[in-house]
């Protein structure tokens, strides 16, 4: 297919050979070519972007993968959409399977919602519509004054679980913290299997940072108006480490949006190990696999981690044999293709297809 002549490009932003797989990936499952463009550093350290064809009138997907030079990345894909927009593109469409400073999408004690700021520098930059997948929190859509479809990958390690693990039938799905009971609770219903939710002191949850909320402060002697007496904040105290559900004797798949830092992951392994589960199982949409998580996964009681190639770590891989990969380029591209063709999508961005 030439999709030039159907009336679409798709670029690469990246400026690095790892981040650009996952674009090639797509564009062959697509039957097209990348577009043209060239993507680098200055000496100075300034990006630069420069579009090798016309691309007027046409509607333009720019993949942009999240290596771990996040900055870098962010300012590549607002500087080629800026200039896709002064090269009179039509529609400019952002393939992001990770996006990125999703984490930072509520407000702290005298800090910001930087996910806002970035949703309106993407708009700002020329931007009118944006494929993610699995967002942190599913109201960072709001943030955006143009329409977000925000993919699930939760079809794809379902497969992995029922065609790679082969007792699956003996396992249960586990939420390391009472954050990810929802997803932990999905995954349970679909597999039909039990759910067991891990809580306790040993876990520290987004919902325990401070969020500015603990005003008055909890000193009593704070200056107040006269007369005016503020009842004291009551500090919060978590109880003894808890597994709601039984693990003994079972396979534990731990599920979760993201697996970054893996000290969260390695403790609850642990902990379902004391439980008596035999095997531990990670699965997560976005490998990030900051630091020494490969060294930890490792050395854990961990058997596998399995996440999906929205962001580039094969170097992680290579440290880690523990580390697996499930290909989501058939999802991203076939919204591509329904994007560009005007048809329908099933509701919540999870596009009908047979999986």
């Amino acid at each position: 297919m030439n999709a030039a002549r159907s009336g679409y490009r798709v670029f690469s932003a990246n400026s690095t050979a790892a981040c650009t797989e996952l674009a090639k990936r797509i564009t062959e499952r697509l039957g097209a070519e990348l577009g043209k463009s060239v993507v680098y550093q200055e000496t100075n350290g300034e990006t630069r972007v420069e579009i090798k064809e016309s691309v007027r009138g046409q509607d333009i997907f720019i993949i942009q993968t999240i290596p771990r030079d996040v900055n870098t990345a962010v300012m590549e894909l607002l500087i080629m959409a800026y200039a896709l927009k002064t090269s009179c593109a039509r529609n400019i469409i952002g393939v992001i399977p990770y996006f990125p400073y999703s984490k930072q999408s509520k407000m702290r004690k005298r800090g910001s919602i930087v996910c806002k700021l970035l949703a309106s520098m993407l708009a700002k930059a020329g931007l009118t519509h944006i494929i993610t997948m699995d967002l942190h929190q599913k109201e960072i859509q709001g943030f955006f004054s143009f329409p977000v479809d925000n993919l699930r990958a939760s079809p794809f390690l379902l497969q992995y679980i029922q065609e790679e693990i082969p007792d699956y039938r003996n396992a249960v799905i586990v939420a390391k913290s009472p954050d990810a009971a929802k997803r932990a609770q999905s995954y349970a219903e679909r597999l039909r299997l039990g759910l067991a939710v891990i809580h306790g002191e040993a876990q520290c949850t987004e919902q325990d940072m401070d969020d500015g909320r603990h005003s008055p402060p909890m000193v009593k002697n704070a200056t107040v108006h006269p007369g005016l007496e503020l009842p004291l904040m009551m500090a919060k105290e978590k109880p003894p480490i808890t597994v709601v559900g039984d693990v003994g004797g079972r396979i534990a798949i731990i599920v979760d949006d993201i697996i970054d830092d893996v000290e969260s992951f390695v403790a609850a392994a642990e902990i379902l190990k004391e439980r008596g589960a035999y095997k531990i199982f990670v699965m997560a949409t976005h490998g990030l696999l900051s630091a020494d998580a490969p060294r930890l996964i490792e050395e854990s009681s961990i058997d596998e981690v399995v996440v999906t190639n929205t962001v580039p770590h094969e170097v992680q891989k290579l440290q880690c044999p523990k580390i697996k990969t499930v290909d989501i380029s058939l999802i991203l591209s076939e919204a591509i293709r329904r994007i560009h063709n005007g048809t329908a999508a099933y509701r919540s961005g999870r596009f009908k297809t047979k999986w």
